[in-house]
């Protein structure tokens, strides 16, 4: 499926009412695509995801990656769009993944998946079990002027065409040190659209990803930062806030977060010596925590 296609899957057109100045206009708007994609490994459903459609196959990719089902992308062998026996029409809606070595356990991956979304699971317990199967990147020595980060937003947003069309989408792009952008990819999930991207890079043969860094739409949640602890990649940022957990993670795991991300200011959480600059980030400048 090429990029043209990726993006007329995307958009959908609804019909909708506008109402302005006490008179209705009838007429229609692009949508972005909302539908279920089922990721299977060796024909046992394994998740179902919402996504828009588009770079299905790098979003199957990352989520085995970023979710530690395959360790490492040599692990995963093929692939593929598959059809369900139950719905041969759903083609384009079910990825098949094979991984290499013996088959995972599946029932212990759902509980495993069912419980990361679970609000029951306490924060140290959920930052212990990502650093079991992910380690702190202690020895990357990866740095990032804050200068090469101010223009990393509006060279995302330059690059977010469903967007323009729709309003209605996430986005996750991967910039190298010096703040070059390689790779967009958008999504109604943030979640997703950083699995496309890590799915890009292991399909490209360029994980991991030490001395990159990426940007999302939006604020940085714990999961963003799990997934990018997976990718080994040194630094994510947004124009919106951190949680608390993603800081917290962020911390333990070596990797800088950075939020409000806008004109030419940021604040950055976690391995702060990751970012460098004229504005030094001196932690001796913080103010302390009040009561």
């Amino acid at each position: 499926m090429s990029d043209t296609d990726d993006r007329r899957e995307g958009l959908r057109q609804v019909e909708r009412t506008r109402f302005a100045h006490d008179a209705a206009e009838p007429g229609a708007d692009l949508v972005a695509t909302e539908e279920p994609l089922e990721i299977q490994v060796g024909g046992a459903p394994i998740a179902v995801v919402m996504r828009t459609p588009g770079h299905d196959l790098e979003l199957a990719t990352g989520f085995l990656l970023t979710e530690r089902i395959a360790p490492d992308a040599g692990a995963i062998r093929t692939v593929h769009h598959a059809s369900l026996a139950r719905d041969p029409a759903a083609l384009d809606n079910v990825v098949r993944a094979t991984l290499e070595g013996p088959p995972p356990d599946l029932e212990r991956l759902r509980r495993n998946l069912f419980a990361g979304s679970s609000c029951g699971v306490c924060g140290k317990a959920s930052i212990d079990q990502v650093l079991a199967s992910a380690p702190p990147l202690g020895d990357d020595p990866a740095r990032f002027e804050a200068t090469a980060l101010y223009p990393m937003p509006d060279r995302l947003r330059a690059a977010q065409p469903l967007f323009d069309h729709t309003g209605g989408l996430h986005a996750a792009g991967l910039f190298d040190a010096a703040g070059r952008l390689l790779v967009t990819r958008e999504d109604v999930g943030r979640h997703n659209a950083v699995d496309k991207v890590v799915g890009w890079a292991a399909r490209e043969g360029r994980l991991p990803l030490g001395g990159h860094a990426l940007l999302v739409s939006g604020r940085v949640s714990f999961e963003i930062v799990q997934k990018a602890l997976a990718a080994r990649i040194p630094l994510v940022a947004a124009v919106s806030a951190p949680s608390s957990l993603a800081v917290s993670l962020a911390k333990a795991s070596g990797i800088a977060v950075v939020g409000f991300l806008r004109g030419k200011g940021l604040s950055v959480y976690g391995a702060k010596q990751r970012v460098t600059g004229p504005a030094a980030f001196d932690p001796s400048t913080e103010p302390s925590a009040s009561s």
